[in-house]
């Protein structure tokens, strides 16, 4: 973690007034020393730029190939037929309530010191380690014989999902920020392209080849063990975003988070003084004030919230929803199995939607809990759908289950990082994450787990379309109550700015006394000057700004290509 810059040097001018002018081509130094001439430095040669497209391209390929090649699990659709069936012959009883719990907690645990690791190991160990992981999944998958085994399985599962940042993140450590936006495209469509191929050679060889399900295990071995070669081949970055930050550079403009707050850790001395001064200028501690102060902002919250709500319940749904089909479907014949065609059309469903909302132009501000209200309830009646219906009822529903989630995706993405620097849109995610974990634990605690009520998975999705349900007429509430506040206003008085609506009398009133300050000319023109040199120094670091990048406590934001 990078300290504060050094403070520059003070009273030059009287410095320059004492001494006398150096002749060219000496130094000071004291007598009696012989001091030579100092050459100029040669310039650093930059890179050709036909040589640097061409590594550039190079990286590109080994790594969007090293996604592709990770996602080739064919046998992953059907684990869950694998452990009911006469290889492994565990009950139902038994993976419901004993086996898939343990995932949920155990991800719980390893959720943050993976995010930590990840950054201060610079990402390529990590990668190593969830390659490892899954070797060790499917190993205990093909070997393991008791329930105790299969908990160890869905551990080390836990921490391949844990690591999944490490790849969508290494990837921003290695480009320039204005090649961002297609490192993203490149590396996002490898992995969705290596799921739809997994998926659809796992059901061609099930229904096609009518190979077992066990023989389908050791091809996912295979796949594993070379993508984990393929892992210690990757170029390990010299930099990241928190623990490896790029060193200052004199006369550089300061980063995002040196101006947070540039006056912090300047008080007064002592020891417990200087402790408290370094604890409060951690870059953990100042991003945390920052994101406190982003919170006031009504979007932000929207999205957040809906982020943990919504995923908690997707991914409950993605756990279960293959014991629910082998209840089912109670097929003897592996050969009439379809999850591996069910989890391929939700792919490549979730990849149209989500390209699809790049092109959805409507005011968030004022239809975002409409449109949220719309997708869960829709969710809601899916998951009820799968409840109670055949199993191609069932495979439907969720094919359509899931491309509803995935169109919301890209969109509280933008929403959340529009407002936000590279830094705070890390820790935001990953803070959504971890509570979206933590509920996600809860609701397995006490629905799914012996210890808790235990419930089948019949009555688990009962639960869980109750949930949506729930959560949809919640935002429908929100929608209504905002309608009738804008209806009041408007026929009222003047609606007042969001600004406004947060900030205290005081804070407005300080406020109308700044902008009265600024209507003299010398003030205006100071003004503009320093609006001019802050442009200038994010200039270096991101696009330009639009107009409505500004948030609400000030801070300018990077536009949406430069996101991470």
């Amino acid at each position: 973690m990078r300290g504060r810059r050094p403070e520059p040097a003070r009273g030059l001018g009287a410095l320059v007034d004492r001494h006398p002018p150096v002749p060219q081509g000496h130094s000071m130094a004291p007598s009696g020393q012989v001091v030579e001439k100092q050459k100029p430095e040669d310039p650093v040669p930059e890179p050709a730029p036909g040589r640097e497209l061409q590594s550039w391209q190079c990286l590109v390929s080994y790594l969007c190939f090293y996604g592709f090649m990770a996602q080739m699990r064919p046998g992953e659709s059907f684990i869950t037929p694998y452990l009911l069936g006469p290889s492994k012959n565990f009950s139902q009883p038994q993976v419901t309530n004993q086996i898939i719990p343990v995932l949920s907690y155990s991800y719980m645990v390893v959720l943050v010191p993976v995010f930590l690791l990840t950054d201060y190991l610079r990402y390529t160990p990590v990668l190593v380690l969830q390659g490892l992981s899954y070797v060790c999944v499917w190993l205990l998958l093909l070997f393991g014989r008791t329930v105790v085994h299969m908990q160890l399985m869905e551990l080390f599962y836990s921490v391949t999902m844990a690591a999944r940042i490490a790849y969508s993140s290494y990837i921003f450590s290695l480009v320039r920020p204005e090649r961002y936006q297609r490192m993203a495209s490149y590396s996002r469509t490898a992995v969705l392209l290596g799921v739809f191929t997994s998926s659809v050679l796992g059901q061609l060889l099930v229904t096609a080849a009518s190979l077992s399900f066990t023989t389908l295990n050791h091809i996912s071995l295979a796949f594993l063990v070379f993508s984990l070669g393929l892992a210690l081949f990757l170029k390990r970055p010299k930099r990241s975003l928190f623990f490896h930050r790029p060193a200052p550079v004199r006369g550089a403009s300061p980063s995002e988070l040196d101006r947070m707050h540039p006056g912090a850790g300047r008080r007064a001395g002592g020891k417990l003084g200087r402790a408290l001064a370094s604890c409060g200028d951690c870059v953990l501690v100042r991003m945390l004030r920052e994101l406190a102060a982003s919170l006031r902002q009504p979007q932000l919250r929207l999205w957040s919230l809906w982020w943990v709500f919504s995923s908690t319940g997707y991914y409950l749904i993605v756990y279960y929803v293959h014991i629910l089909w082998s209840e089912v479907s109670q097929a003897t014949d592996s050969t009439l199995a379809y999850n591996g065609a069910a989890d391929a059309a939700s792919t490549l469903l979730g990849a149209i939607t989500s390209f699809a909302a790049g092109f959805l132009k409507i005011r968030w501000a004022s239809w975002a809990k409409l449109v949220i209200a719309g997708v869960t309830a829709v969710q809601a009646g899916l998951v009820l759908l799968s409840t109670y219906s055949s199993i191609w009822l069932c495979y439907v529903a969720f094919v359509l289950f899931r491309g509803a989630y995935q169109f919301l995706v890209p969109i509280a993405t933008f929403q959340i990082a529009s407002s936000l620097s590279k830094e705070l849109c890390a820790l935001v995610f990953g803070i959504n994450t971890f509570l979206a974990t933590i509920l996600k634990t809860i609701i397995t605690l006490i629905v799914s787990d012996k210890r808790g009520f235990g419930l089948a998975v019949r009555e688990q999705f009962f639960v869980y379309f109750m949930y949506f349900l729930v959560l949809s007429a919640l935002y429908v509430l929100g929608a209504v109550m905002d309608g009738l506040r804008h209806f009041r206003h408007r026929h009222g008085q003047p609606v007042p700015t969001v600004t406004q609506e947060l900030r205290s009398p005081e804070e407005q009133s300080a406020q109308a006394l700044c902008v009265e300050e600024l209507r003299t000319p010398e003030r205006t023109a100071q003004a503009l000057c320093l609006q001019d040199t802050a442009l200038g120094d994010l200039q270096g670091s991101a696009p330009p700004l639009l107009p409505g990048d500004r948030g609400e406590d000030g801070m300018q934001a990077p536009g949406p290509e430069a996101k991470a």
